[in-house]
């Protein structure tokens, strides 16, 4: 995901008075060190944060926005699924905008968008008008996963791309966990709409800064908006049954995901822990966890092969959330832990594969992986939720059981395949 266009000075990252045009490609890219590479990072880690402090900018609120309005968590979820469904459904045409008018024009707007609608928010009269406002704000979202990537993967040096990509991932995951724990203290003294509000503030001083921070593109060139073109490749990617498998296996593992964290501000707001507001926002601490569980992924690719890494983050989800059944805080808490670690580990493990599996059409590719991928998130938090209406915990439990076993039924499929028909193939499994 990423944010847009800046008005950075044209000199920025000229090599002597040579025109980058006249460069070797190798030579005007950036890299750590050289000119523009240190405002690049900074700028898409604000992205990052940005982003996704915006997107689940109601999530640790949910018990206090059900109270507002007088609905059911249900109901109240919906705020997110909104939010994280008009993101899927955009990435799609916004990953096809940016190869036409530019990453940074793309982002930019996007953002421009987003932050506004973000300070719109708080003054939402109804749960319906809440709704429709985070579904607009999701959608103004998707122009920076579509976009961030890309942008990186032409401006720098290939030697640079992971790290510089990292960077990114590091500003979502600071977006994320920051974004619900302030909003859970800034909740517990004046309240969700303030709460919003502060997060709305925070989004524009980060877009204004990528905007200043961001080095011009050297290397974009404008491709056309073809919709033959677009529907050929993205028909490729899903005839491409190991595509399709990693896509369901991105969703099944954010609806685990979604639904836990939708729904764990009202269990433990609710006896028997019945926790502050403030308390249930730091809860999202735990989402350093996963920072450092996917930037172990390869290593653990490196030891199990991907099929093995997916196995053992399914298996790590699933013991989690039988732990978070317990009516003791530190045994649910180490059930967050482990569900937060198996999460992101097989998320990195699926989204690397697709990368490497796509021979073409990688932004479309991966488009069509963060579509999956909000989907299950806007699955999980709506499914989650009413489950836990239904049924309690153990409901939202059951339904993120049965997704953890549906990956792992994916990827015995995989293996399976994989030894039938490609017994010598060197394509990644899943």
């Amino acid at each position: 995901m990423t944010p847009a266009s800046t008005g950075a000075s044209t000199s920025v990252g000229a090599v002597a008075s040579v025109p980058s045009a006249q460069l070797p490609v190798s030579e005007s890219r950036m890299s750590p060190g050289g000119p523009g590479y240190r405002r690049m990072s900074l700028a898409l880690f604000l992205a990052g944060v940005a982003t996704f402090a915006l997107l689940y900018s109601t999530q640790a609120l949910l018990p206090l926005i059900s109270g507002d309005f007088a609905v059911s968590a249900g109901d109240a979820s919906w705020t997110v699924a909104a939010a994280t469904g008009g993101l899927a459904l955009f990435v799609l045409p916004m990953s096809a905008l940016s190869e036409r008018y530019g990453r940074r024009t793309v982002m930019t707007a996007s953002l421009a968008v987003a932050v506004t609608l973000g300070l719109l928010v708080p003054f939402a009269p109804s749960l319906g008008a809440l709704v429709a406002l985070r579904a607009l704000q999701g959608a103004a979202l998707a122009g920076l996963p579509a976009s961030a990537t890309a942008y990186l993967a032409e401006e720098v040096t290939p030697k640079a791309l992971v790290t510089a990509i990292g960077l990114f991932v590091a500003g979502n995951s600071v977006g994320g966990m920051s974004g619900r724990v302030i909003t859970g203290w800034v909740a517990q003294e004046w309240g969700w709409r303030v709460a919003v509000g502060v997060i709305g503030v925070v989004a524009v001083a980060c877009a204004v800064a990528f905007r200043l921070l961001l080095p011009a593109p050297r290397h974009f060139r404008a491709g056309s908006l073809r919709p033959g073109v677009l529907v050929r490749t993205v028909r490729g990617h899903l005839a491409d049954p190991l595509l399709r498998r990693l896509y369901a296996i991105g969703a099944l593992f954010m609806t685990v995901f979604g639904g836990v964290y939708t729904v764990i501000g009202y269990r433990l707001t609710e006896a028997p822990f019945s926790l502050p507001q403030g308390i249930v926002g730091s809860i999202f601490l735990v989402y350093l966890v996963g920072t450092v569980s996917a930037s172990a992924a390869g290593r653990l690719v490196g030891r199990l092969g991907r099929r093995g890494a997916l196995y053992a983050g399914g298996g790590t989800t699933a013991a989690g959330l039988l732990l978070s059944l317990a009516g003791s805080l530190p045994v649910v808490l180490l059930g967050l832990v482990l569900i937060t670690a198996g999460f992101f580990a097989g998320h990195a493990v699926a989204s690397s594969a697709v990368g490497k599996t796509a021979t073409v059409g990688r932004a479309q590719a991966s488009a069509l992986y963060q579509s999956a991928y909000y989907v299950g998130s806007s699955v999980g938090s709506t499914v989650g939720a009413l489950a836990f209406h239904a049924g309690g915990w153990g409901g939202t439990v059951g339904v993120g059981l049965v997704a953890v076993a549906g990956v792992a039924a994916i990827t015995l499929a995989g293996t399976r395949a994989a030894g039938a028909k490609h017994p010598c193939t060197s394509r990644p499994p899943a």
